[in-house]
């Protein structure tokens, strides 16, 4: 069977779904911001800093450290690099969320949901450069 139509698969992504619209829309109901994980940890790094930008990103953390002790695999982009490709690209994920003017959470999940057109735009270049990604890494390296 593939993997695309395993049921287990399939029940685990909606329900990864489910919640990450519950919590973006939950953010969005009760303090009137945008689920952007990138403008939240810049604001959670800046003076004045309020608790629930704190709350937000430690949610993140607990949440992946309950799906490893829960036993979910860790990707295997994750244990075939060293560590400093992981910074490397942690470092250019960071660059590229601040010339886009936001990140995949806050453009893709939360500015499509409001039809937003610089958000299509964003999203639009997002998967091009991914998908340009692993084609090199996969038939040109």
């Amino acid at each position: 069977m593939s993997i695309i139509l395993d049921p287990i698969v399939l029940a685990k992504s909606l329900a990864g779904g489910l919640l990450i619209g519950a919590a973006a829309s939950g953010l969005i109901l009760v303090n009137g911001r945008i689920a952007g994980i990138s403008g939240i940890l810049a604001g959670a790094t800046r003076r004045g800093a309020q608790g629930w930008q704190w709350a937000f990103l430690a949610g993140l953390l607990v949440a992946g450290a309950l799906a490893a002790l829960a036993g979910s695999p860790i990707p295997p982009a994750l244990t075939q690099q060293g560590w400093p490709v992981l910074v490397l690209a942690g470092l250019l994920v960071g660059f590229g969320t601040r010339i886009g003017g936001g990140c995949t959470s806050g453009h893709g999940v939360c500015g499509l949901a409001r039809l937003s057109p610089r958000s299509l735009a964003a999203v639009l270049v997002f998967m091009a450069c991914a998908g340009l990604v692993v084609f090199v890494r996969r038939h040109v390296l």
